[in-house]
């Protein structure tokens, strides 16, 4: 297997999730001329188990999971080179090779998940949870993804992309990207979020419209009745013009280093 190129960060990149970045070290400068010169233009992103993003003394920890970023769109802005780049399959990194002179990996890919009918009612569950969290949470919090944000009408890929504008941890996040079913990825989802929820504003007292609504689909859950399917937007996550999903990458994928875009 030939080695490929990654990008560890401090956030976690989904499939079907958009990635903006602000490159200015002189080892992703050189990545990115290489990555550039091939086709497709794909680099590997995994989460940064322990040091930071910027070349320092303190070694890099990396987790295993991550996933390919394609480059969709180039720039400049502050004197650094601004990348587009939109997540795609997931891998896993077999082995760490020296770095020349940027991180290289020989990677395999994670299989795919799969779609199955059955799964409509808990795909409807997670999309409720995750949009009532991130709507009560933006009254205490601020957040990067607003509650009415559009979906892809592809099931799994709108799956993918609940787990990214969920408010998780980078921890959490990387739970979810190794999940090996999308059973496993809705469960963890709702468990993960309803958790996050309770983190972000203490305490939920009054019990609303949506509430019931997904009570009812609890019940229907547990007897095996219902095929509810979530709604969709026109301007869906997949098909957001580049503005809108920049401005929203910069928010989700910022960190305390520069080499990311921030707010």
């Amino acid at each position: 297997m030939a080695p490929f190129a990654m990008f560890p960060l401090g956030s976690v990149l989904f499939p079907h999730m958009p990635l903006a970045l602000r490159v200015f070290e002189e080892r992703y400068l050189v990545m990115m001329s290489r990555v550039l010169g091939a086709r497709p233009a794909e680099f590997g992103v995994v989460l940064i188990e322990s040091g930071r993003e910027a070349a320092g003394a303190e070694a890099q920890r990396r987790f295993r999971h991550g996933t390919v970023a394609e480059v969709t769109e180039l720039g400049e802005t502050d004197g650094m080179l601004a990348v587009l780049a939109r997540g795609g399959r997931r891998i896993e990194v077999v082995e760490w090779l020296d770095d020349d002179p940027h991180p290289a990996a020989i990677v395999r890919d994670v299989p795919e998940l799969e779609w199955d009918p059955s799964l409509a009612p808990l795909l409807a569950q997670a999309e409720l949870v995750v949009r009532r969290t991130i709507a009560r949470a933006s009254e205490f919090v601020e957040l990067p993804w607003d509650a009415d944000v559009g979906l892809s009408d592809d099931p799994v890929a709108s799956a993918w992309q609940l787990a990214g504008i969920a408010p998780l941890t980078p921890l959490d996040q990387v739970r979810l990207l190794g999940s090996r079913s999308l059973r496993d990825l809705l469960v963890g989802l709702i468990d993960l979020t309803h958790g996050a929820g309770e983190v972000l504003t203490a305490a939920w007292t009054a019990e609303d419209d949506l509430d019931a609504e997904l009570a009812s689909l609890g019940e229907g859950l547990a007897t095996g009745e219902g095929t509810v399917r979530p709604g969709t937007d026109t301007e869906t996550a997949e098909t957001a013009d580049d503005t809108d999903s920049t401005d929203r990458t910069d928010s989700t994928d910022a960190t305390d280093d520069p080499e990311e875009t921030h707010p």
